[in-house]
């Protein structure tokens, strides 16, 4: 099992919470909403391809539509080894924290 990282797992929430509907631009949009962090298309799109090929995400092709100029979309979902992954990340760091919630306070 390989480590997640933090922008990682911040992915893997964000098409969790999104559900079956998550796509790469709504994807970028609950990232930054939740993160408050300015981000690139291609760095979600660089990440979501990256827990693609670990098994953590699986992907399917909507059906093209008028509204995407006939394009087809790329859709995005938690595998149950991406879901253990996140898991598994999240006890990491309560455990690396725990006793520290004081200091880890944001201001």
């Amino acid at each position: 099992m390989g480590h997640t990282g933090e922008f990682e797992l911040l992915v893997l929430l964000a098409v969790r919470r999104l559900g079956a509907g998550a796509y790469g631009i709504t994807v970028l949009e609950e990232l930054e909403r939740d993160t408050s962090r300015t981000l690139t298309l291609g760095t979600v799109y660089k990440t979501l391809g990256r827990l693609e090929a670990k098994g953590h995400l699986r992907t399917s092709v909507a059906p093209p539509t008028t509204e995407r100029g006939g394009r087809r979309k790329k859709l995005y979902e938690l595998t149950p080894a991406g879901l253990e992954a996140a898991q598994r990340s999240l006890a990491n760091l309560r455990h690396m924290a725990r006793g520290l919630e004081p200091e880890l306070k944001a201001p």
